[in-house]
């Protein structure tokens, strides 16, 4: 796998392998510093719906799809489903993601800031493209926003992962 990376930026042709799939990725940094260590962590069997939901956000954003950004915050919100129930933070009675953060932070496995910054994500980004929009205008991100939103849920979950 590294050697067809290191190919295929040599060639400067803009894709990257990871588990089992050839994405485009369009910035070195963000490939060496958010992408790849994210699908080292996510290859585990364990994190199957993350990568899988991950996966799609992308294949959506590069095909142009709908909705990439929702994907993304279901790959974090499986994150922060499978690190409750490890943790023994689930109780059954929780009623959507802000429940499950609610209960990362009971355990102090975040801080205040970050709950209310995980809140906001899935208030903002998730919430409005996982409900139907009603009479109100269709939600949509631009492509800087959709990047943003795809790239912070990796960097979340790496953040979640390495703190089990």
């Amino acid at each position: 796998m590294a050697e067809l990376n290191s190919r295929l930026r040599q060639a400067e042709c803009k894709l990257h392998y990871h588990n089992g799939f050839i994405q485009i990725s369009q910035d070195d940094t963000v490939a060496q510093e958010i992408e790849n260590p994210f699908w080292r962590l996510v290859a585990d069997p364990k994190w199957h719906n993350v990568d899988h939901d991950m996966k799609e956000a992308i294949d959506l954003r590069d095909t142009g799809g709908r909705d990439p950004a929702f994907y993304a915050a279901r790959s974090l919100e499986s994150t922060i489903k499978i690190i409750s129930g490890e943790k023994q933070l689930t109780t059954g009675k929780e009623k959507g993601a802000a429940n499950y953060i609610n209960n990362l932070r009971g355990a102090e496995l975040i801080e205040v800031w970050e709950l209310e910054a995980l809140h906001h994500f899935f208030a903002k980004v998730r919430n409005p493209f996982g409900h139907g929009p009603g009479a109100a205008p269709m939600p949509s991100l631009t492509e800087h926003q959709t990047n943003w939103a795809i790239e912070n849920a990796m960097i979340w979950i790496k953040s979640l992962v390495r703190r089990m």
